[in-house]
């Protein structure tokens, strides 16, 4: 049985839409970083330069670069010159969260976890892409992450401090140390120190644990000691970083993440039976995702929050949630066949074309309590996803909407603008890389799966 993502045809179309998303993000280099593009791709100058969004488009510049696309390499010179100048905080280190379009002045008084995880992942990116002066930025990064970022006593990440790195917020979040687990993947991949995938494992590991213990829903919201707070941003419950309740797009986020920090693992020869958890929460994050968020008020696509019963908070339709699921049916696909736990996803352990027989076969996870997600509905799900894309949330080439309204219409609470490339991007090349190393590294290793045009 073939798999939508080994269609030739499909996937030639993929390749396309990254080129086009690729232009039209272009349009957000300014002086000192790039912006927040609107909604007709033009930079909104009542806006702040953002270190978050700076990074990604780094980062997406990157991949483009390294598959090719020479013009887009003076794109990574940019945003590695602006963390390293503007963004970059001389005085006390680390980096600006925001500062000013025209000046360049502070335009947040706090640091965060969320946006530095991202310098990493830019900088790892600039330095797949051989851009001077990526591996001063990473070096850097690294050393941010180590003295401000990284709890040992928990294991994982805190949340914000002051501008003099003098006071830490009081309140730690999943969201932050996400995307941690995604740079410390990335980090591993371009440095090779074996900490930063030990530590990636180590904040899998508490995810798994507390999503195992709510029924595959994940808390979100902490205290500095780590314990759940279940009603924050109750009054704020459509919040872009911090909403309240469940976020299905997070369990298929995790999921992916899971699976790839797996891949990494099993490569290291790390013994089957000590990560099997791994590619199992994988599935159950994703199952109950699907069974909370996709399709579940009336129309289709997904909801962005639900409460821990998985009834609907903020039904909304965001764009990263679609993304993030198309890529995790992707990731967990191998784990659904015969194929043994560790396999590559784009068919053998360093990549390669997804052949059809990889994908064969309808069987479950071979456990009478595993969940009910198998090889065809998982087919069945991601024609469905590629269909919506294709109805509801492509403008046009390289348009994408970033949010609708619970009927599938543009929307605006959230997410006005179409100010983000990363997620979009990287779900149109995951289907042809191998699940280890991560993306930049992946395609600077020669393991982007070719297409036959």
């Amino acid at each position: 049985m073939e798999m939508p993502w080994s269609n030739t045809d499909l996937m030639v179309g993929f390749d396309e839409e990254f080129d086009a998303i690729v232009d039209f993000a272009r349009a957000s280099r300014v002086d000192g970083g790039f912006g927040y593009l609107d909604a007709d791709g033009v930079v909104d100058p009542t806006r702040p330069i953002e270190l978050w969004i700076t990074c990604r488009m780094t980062h997406v510049f990157a991949m483009a670069a390294l598959k090719g696309d020479d013009s887009a390499r003076e794109f990574v010179e940019h945003g590695v010159a602006s963390l390293l100048g503007p963004l970059h905080d001389d005085e006390h280190g680390g980096w600006y969260s925001a500062i000013t379009p025209d000046t360049h002045e502070v335009a947040l008084d706090k640091k965060e976890a969320y946006a530095h995880a991202f310098v990493v992942l830019a900088a790892t990116s600039a330095l797949a892409a051989g851009i001077p002066q990526a591996n001063e930025l990473l070096d850097e990064a690294l050393r941010v992450e180590e003295r401000y970022w990284w709890e040992p006593e928990f294991g994982r990440v805190c949340e914000s401090w002051d501008l003099a790195f003098t006071r830490k917020e009081d309140y730690r979040g999943i969201n932050a140390n996400m995307h941690t687990t995604e740079c410390f993947l990335s980090a591993w991949d371009a440095t090779g120190d074996r900490k930063w995938l030990d530590r990636a494992r180590g904040i899998i590991r508490f995810v798994y644990d507390q999503a195992s213990q709510h029924e595959w829903r994940i808390p979100e919201h902490f205290s500095a000691n780590w314990r759940i707070i279940p009603d924050y941003n109750r009054d704020e419950p459509a919040h872009p970083f911090r909403p309240f309740g469940v976020t299905p797009g997070h369990g298929l986020e995790w999921a992916r993440l899971f699976v790839q920090a797996h891949a990494a693992l099993a490569q290291e020869g790390e013994p089957g039976d000590d990560i099997a958890w791994m590619t199992e929460g994988a599935v159950r994050l994703f199952e109950r995702a699907v069974a909370d968020g996709w399709d579940v008020d009336g129309a289709p696509g997904f909801v962005y929050t639900t409460d821990f019963e998985g009834t609907p908070v903020v039904r909304e339709r965001m764009h990263w949630v679609m993304c993030e699921a198309i890529s995790a049916a992707v990731a967990i696909a191998p784990f659904l066949s015969e194929h043994p736990a560790g396999k590559s996803h784009a068919g053998n352990d360093k990549g390669g074309a997804r052949s059809e027989n990889d994908l064969r076969g309808e069987g479950d996870l071979r456990d009478e309590s595993a969940p009910t997600i198998t090889t065809r509905s998982l087919q069945e799900l991601y024609a469905q996803w590629v269909a919506y894309v294709d109805e509801y949330l492509r403008e046009a080439p390289g348009r994408w909407y970033h949010e609708l309204t619970p009927d599938n219409a543009p929307g605006t609470r959230t997410w006005p603008g179409k100010p983000d490339a990363y997620h979009v991007a990287q779900m149109l090349i995951f289907a042809r890389l191998p699940l280890t190393p991560t993306f930049a590294s992946a395609i600077k290793d020669g393991l982007l799966a070719p297409l036959d045009r």
